[in-house]
């Protein structure tokens, strides 16, 4: 036996032996690792149903309220994974933030604004799409809701996997409609409504890429395409920096702070003009000081623009957990509600245990999944740079204020992601602009042929096309998808 053992071909033999037994942890390792994310979301699923036992104890219904719950903590998965990208896209790719670093603002940032400013009282069913008195019972009602959350889940979970930035607040509007038309009719649908978010799908992205175009427009102008760059950058980045703290103060003000505290659109102008003003006179010794030594070429701006970035990156987030948080808890509170007491006609508060389902689901799908569409807004739609993502970031406070003062419903998915295609193809159209200038200025420089030139476009267009195709066909994919969940929880409810 000893010498088998000291045996130099024994020694081989068991050396081959370990070398598989460590490739077969490797190759299960590698096997396994895109199982990790899905497993883990199951186990907060699971515990978001747990939670919902354990406050609900032996009350009336409370199977179907820890199903909704779990169908909550779904939802609010996927938003986390396919709508915080628009927030974070841009600063990530412009090299503003790392991955990382922006997973972790964004979950501290969207969990904050979910449990601060979050829980608006919601409307009673999905902002008045259905009349509640249609649905004749408060059980129809729960089957309805059930089969929103679950269609609008499901639709954005598809969507992040071909890789599309996607509204979920539309995803849920069209999971309303669809188990609403189900239960009641064509009738119980507040067609005004709907007509009114089906007007947004085309004023959001356009909006938001107008003005996102307009403010590379005036940093190109008077930053970068003069001579003394770094002169015109002291003079404008604190304007820069003051327009956008004044934003986002008026746009906090009016949109994420409804839970604290009521205020119009007159004060909220007002608080963001005084912010704005603040900002901008702190911020011209600041930027005077940071730009000392700075070489005068673009690379040197970008520093400039990297910190106000983050900073809007952080408040975007904020924003963002404050009012789309009401997108995955909503119908679930909704949901409760009707259970304990049978209401479904009266408005509904979200309880504050709901909200931590809401809140740590987003956090929890974005650092699982959203690093796809992160890349995705932010480097495969267009290349950005940090003056660049800034005018993206700027546009979508800017536009959310302007809707807001219009009384239209917008998509904060459809306002970034159009500030980015307006950054796009506002390069594209300077680019040619420059090229011609150069052609009529030096005739005997070489041409691009038009091949040569199509293959220069700034902006992907198999990439738009699909997003805008993802957007068209959302709010008719979520309502086709609910109507036909509300059938069948009818028929094995029935």
């Amino acid at each position: 036996m000893s010498d088998q053992q000291g045996d130099p071909r024994h020694l081989e033999t068991l050396d081959r032996d370990l070398a598989r037994y460590s490739n077969l942890e490797l190759a299960t390792a590698y096997v396994s690792r895109p199982m990790i994310g899905p497993g883990i979301a199951l186990v907060f699923i699971v515990l978001a149903g747990l939670c919902a036992a354990m406050f609900l104890g032996q009350a009336n219904n409370s199977m179907i309220v820890i199903v909704a719950a779990c169908f909550g903590a779904y939802m609010a998965l996927n938003i986390g994974a396919n709508d915080v990208a628009n927030n974070m896209g841009p600063a990530v790719g412009a090299n503003a933030l790392t991955m990382g670093g922006a997973i972790a603002i964004a979950a501290i940032f969207e969990s904050a604004g979910a449990l601060i400013a979050g829980g608006d009282v919601v409307s009673t069913i999905a902002k008045g799409i259905i009349a509640p008195e249609s649905m004749g019972d408060a059980a129809t009602f729960i089957w309805a809701m059930m089969a929103a959350l679950l269609s609008a889940a499901l639709w954005v979970n598809l969507a992040t996997w071909v890789g599309a930035p996607v509204s979920t607040t539309h995803s849920v509007v069209g999971g309303v409609m669809g188990a609403g038309i189900a239960s009641a009719g064509l009738a119980a649908v507040s067609w005004s409504t709907m007509s009114a978010i089906a007007a947004s799908w085309v004023i959001s992205p356009v909006l938001g890429g107008v003005i996102a175009a307009l403010f590379l427009w005036l940093i190109k102008a008077r930053i970068i395409y003069q001579d003394d760059k770094i002169a015109a950058a002291r003079k404008w980045v604190p304007v820069l920096v003051g327009i956008m703290a004044g934003a986002f103060a008026a746009y906090l003000a009016l949109k994420g702070l409804k839970r604290i505290i009521r205020i119009d659109m007159p004060t909220a102008l007002a608080i963001g003009a005084a912010v704005g003003i603040g900002v901008w006179l702190i911020m011209i010794p600041t930027i005077r000081k940071q730009s000392i030594g700075l070489e005068n070429r673009n690379k040197s701006l970008k520093v400039l623009f990297g910190i106000p970035l983050v900073v809007s990156a952080a408040l975007l987030s904020f924003a963002h957990g404050a009012n789309d948080v009401a997108n995955a808890v909503g119908p679930l509170a909704a949901i409760v509600q009707a259970s304990a007491s049978g209401d479904f006609t009266s408005s509904i508060s979200i309880p504050f245990w709901v909200m931590i389902i809401g809140a740590f689901g987003i956090s929890f799908g974005l650092f699982l999944f959203g690093p796809k569409l992160i890349r995705m807004v932010g480097s495969q739609i267009t290349k950005l740079n940090p003056m660049r993502a800034y005018c993206v970031a700027l546009s979508a406070a800017i536009t959310v204020i302007v809707a807001s003062w219009l009384g239209l419903p917008v998509s904060s998915t459809h306002i970034a992601v159009g500030g980015v295609f307006g950054v796009g193809f506002f390069r594209e159209w300077d680019t040619e602009r420059r090229i011609r200038r150069a052609r009529l200025a030096m005739p005997e420089r070489r041409q691009y042929s038009s091949e040569e030139r199509r293959r220069r476009k700034l902006v992907r267009r198999s990439h738009f096309m699909t997003i805008i195709a993802a957007w068209v066909i959302t709010v008719p994919a979520a309502a086709i998808l609910s109507g036909v969940i509300f059938w069948l929880i009818s028929m094995v409810a029935g």
